[in-house]
């Protein structure tokens, strides 16, 4: 009875170890993107959700370009402040929090001037849209964990 009790405890524990391998492969075998690739997708659903013209598609493009290397730049100085184990005092975070919501506020003013009135007002209840659903998926992830 011990033997089979054992038996079936194993079978059980190597079930669901499996199961989170499979989930860990296919995440990893996700392709990335370049950013190259990444601006040029958001510029198609940004031109067939806003209805760009083609004057706008060059502007948004520029735009997104824009944003992407300042990103990159972003993304090097925290990996390398990762790297170093060093963490960033209040007034470090305070001061990056400040850098990026007026990041995020001359985007706005930029796009405000690219888009029609529309056009703005509807690029404006999508970002809202893609913030919850970002905060959704954070929801879920912390209670997964």
């Amino acid at each position: 009875m011990k033997k089979l009790f054992i038996a079936a405890l194993l079978f059980v524990g190597m079930a669901g170890f499996a199961q989170d391998m499979d989930q860990k492969e296919t995440r990893d075998h996700k392709e990335r993107m370049t950013p190259e690739q990444r601006n040029e997708k958001q510029l198609q659903k940004l031109t067939s959700e806003l209805t760009l013209d083609a004057n706008q598609q060059v502007q948004v493009k520029q735009l997104l370009a824009e944003r992407s290397v300042k990103a990159e730049k972003f993304r090097e100085a925290r990996k390398e402040r990762k790297d170093s184990n060093v963490k960033p005092t209040a007034e470090e975070k305070a001061a990056f929090k400040k850098q990026m919501e007026d990041e995020v506020a001359a985007n706005d003013a930029k796009m405000k001037s690219i888009l029609k009135a529309d056009q703005y007002t509807k690029w404006k209840t999508l970002q809202e849209e893609k913030k919850e659903k970002m905060k959704d998926k954070m929801k879920e992830r912390k209670e997964k964990m």
